[in-house]
């Protein structure tokens, strides 16, 4: 699902039905029924997982909490019911892993489950790169880890971003893709990571790495980093297009480009209309 039609989704928070209603709020997938679902399959991947601690800190007290605050609230019942060694909680968690995602599409439509699982990592992952990272990478095949990979992002930059120098020429596209959207500077519903400007010659490069790849998931992500960076340090976004430019573009980069560079355009024409 492109990042566009789910946000649009989210700020609705609803989902259509095939006869096209409105019938559930996004955020209310995140119920009761979820909370024994994912204590089935936490019970399967970790033996030492405390169900009933878990079920009990939930059970009736997600309903009127927004979004991320029933995934706060997940979060913190997983971490009541897990021993408290993060390390060895996500190697466990591996074995809650599922089938990959086939195409670069239904991330969050079949995936949907994992993001409490992501945001779990968002707020300890520092406390061990390497494991965090390894799961990270497996979790994005699933459901998106590029807010997971953040945190991360912000407290071992140069690792960090030697390692999606790395994942950028990736064979997994959902992997290519947070090689880029991970280290966005404006990622929605995420505060501002200047990462990409600190580490800027590691942030080239993964840009350069991407910007030829054919698949279109990729190239909105590309196209969105400099999208964000036009807004942040405009001279840096033109310093990557014009080196593309005297290099030659093909036609995923002219795409990228015209996609990076159409807040521009919008503010040009807001201009000229007040004119």
């Amino acid at each position: 699902m492109a990042w566009k039609h789910f946000i649009a989704v989210l700020i609705r928070v609803s989902v259509k039905s095939r006869k096209g209603k409105w019938i559930m709020k996004y955020k209310d997938y995140y119920d009761d029924q979820y909370v024994d679902m994912i204590s089935r399959k936490l019970t399967q991947a970790h033996s030492q997982f405390e169900s009933e601690i878990f079920v009990s800190r939930l059970q009736g007290k997600l309903e009127g909490l927004s979004l991320f605050e029933r995934f706060d609230l997940v979060v913190d019942a997983l971490e009541r019911s897990l021993p408290n060694h993060y390390a060895d909680n996500i190697v466990r968690l591996f074995h809650l892993l599922e089938e990959e995602l086939p195409t670069d599409s239904g991330m969050f439509r079949e995936g949907w489950w994992y993001w409490p699982i992501g945001r779990y990592v968002e707020k300890n992952g520092v406390l061990d790169f390497e494991v965090s990272m390894s799961f990270i990478k497996e979790l994005t095949k699933r459901f998106t880890g590029e807010y997971a990979v953040r945190p991360l992002l912000e407290q071992y930059p140069q690792q960090a971003m030697s390692q999606l120098i790395e994942w950028s020429q990736d064979e997994n596209v959902h992997v290519r893709r947070l090689a880029s959207e991970g280290v966005r500077i404006r990622l929605p519903w995420s505060k501002k990571l200047y990462t990409a400007l600190d580490e800027f010659d590691s942030y080239v490069r993964i840009l350069d790495n991407l910007k030829d790849d054919p698949a279109k998931f990729v190239q909105k992500s590309v196209g969105n980093n400099l999208n964000d960076l036009y807004k942040e340090a405009p001279e840096k976004a033109r310093f990557i297009i014009d080196a593309w430019q005297r290099g030659g573009l093909t036609k995923a980069t002219r795409w990228i480009i015209a996609h990076g560079t159409r807040s521009l355009k919008q503010e040009k024409e807001l201009f000229l209309l007040h004119e």
